[in-house]
């Protein structure tokens, strides 16, 4: 089913292990042929009017020259309406340093075609890692929300693929994030946090970059409605085995982005022997149904959907 969300995503797909960048994965009608072309990648991007943005800020960024360069990269460029809807209208607003991790983050440090592109984790010129999805149309999407729009621009010293928002690196883990949403005026995962703190569990979604998770995370409605069904007041009333039980049964050892969905995929979770369902058909994991305006929220440490009820195992 093709449905559209918040950001222009589509909740399509499954994909878990991917952490290489190399096999085929784009369907041959979206790919567009290669055309040999002399100009470097900044010549190229000059030429084109859909990236005076992107230029104004490699020049801002004092990148021109490493981009210029002989070599073999690839640069996945946002467009100029990418950069405003970004809030970024005027680059000499934002600090060279940080102008300079945006615009890296995009890079890779070889040739990739739209031939070789496979879901998974890639290596940014920045340093920090992206990742790829693909969903069954044979559309590519990065971090869950840039979607690539036009491939293989060819230049002199590389590939240049057009996505339609500008990737931004994440900064926070789960945990921070969901504590985040604690303190907004209308906060979501209040008890989520509670909960998580009670059962020791806030050090295992609080890793570092190199953990991969999925959380299917509650909203604080959602946490009533539980209570109410178990006839309890909260979360503290609740057997801590069993409390414990019921939040791993949340989280998925592995970072999958709405694209990677597949209809009736079975993921695994941190609760042993105990897997989630997926339905795309009612847009639910098991009996809880996804906020299509709340998915794909992204961490350093995984990816985080919210969810309109708690699930039981």
């Amino acid at each position: 089913m093709n449905l559209i969300i918040k950001g222009n995503q589509k909740l399509l797909g499954l994909f878990f292990s991917g952490m290489v960048f190399i096999s085929s994965s784009c369907s041959e009608d979206d790919q567009v042929p290669m055309e040999s072309d002399d100009k470097n990648i900044v010549e190229l991007a000059q030429s084109d009017n859909r990236f005076s943005t992107l230029v104004d800020a490699g020049q801002r960024a004092e990148l021109i020259d490493a981009l210029s360069a002989d070599g073999a990269i690839t640069v996945f460029a946002p467009t100029d309406q990418a950069f405003i809807d970004a809030g970024i209208t005027d680059v000499d607003g934002v600090a060279v340093d940080d102008l300079k991790n945006v615009l890296m983050y995009h890079v890779v440090a070889t040739e990739i075609p739209s031939s070789a592109v496979s879901s998974g984790k890639v290596t940014s010129f920045e340093g920090a890692p992206f990742y790829i999805s693909i969903d069954p149309d044979g559309k590519v999407w990065i971090n869950g929300h840039a979607e690539v729009t036009e491939t293989d621009l060819e230049a002199s010293n590389g590939i240049i693929h057009v996505i339609n928002q500008v990737i931004m690196k994440p900064t926070m883990s789960i945990a921070e994030i969901a504590t985040g949403y604690t303190q907004e005026a209308s906060p979501e995962f209040t008890q989520l946090v509670g909960a998580l703190t009670r059962a020791n569990l806030v050090d295992a979604v609080n890793g570092g970059i190199a953990d991969d998770l999925t959380v299917f995370a509650p909203t604080d409605a959602a946490f009533q409605q539980l209570y109410d069904d178990l006839n309890v007041d909260g979360f503290e009333e609740i057997p801590l085995e069993t409390l414990e039980n019921v939040l791993m049964y949340h989280v998925v050892p592995a970072r999958a982005f709405s694209q990677d969905l597949r209809d009736g995929a079975e993921l695994p979770t941190l609760l042993s022997n105990n897997t989630l369902t997926v339905d795309l058909g009612e847009l639910n994991i098991e009996e809880a149904g996804l906020n299509t305006d709340l998915i794909n929220i992204h961490a350093t440490n995984g990816v985080i959907h919210v969810i309109d009820k708690v699930m039981l195992p």
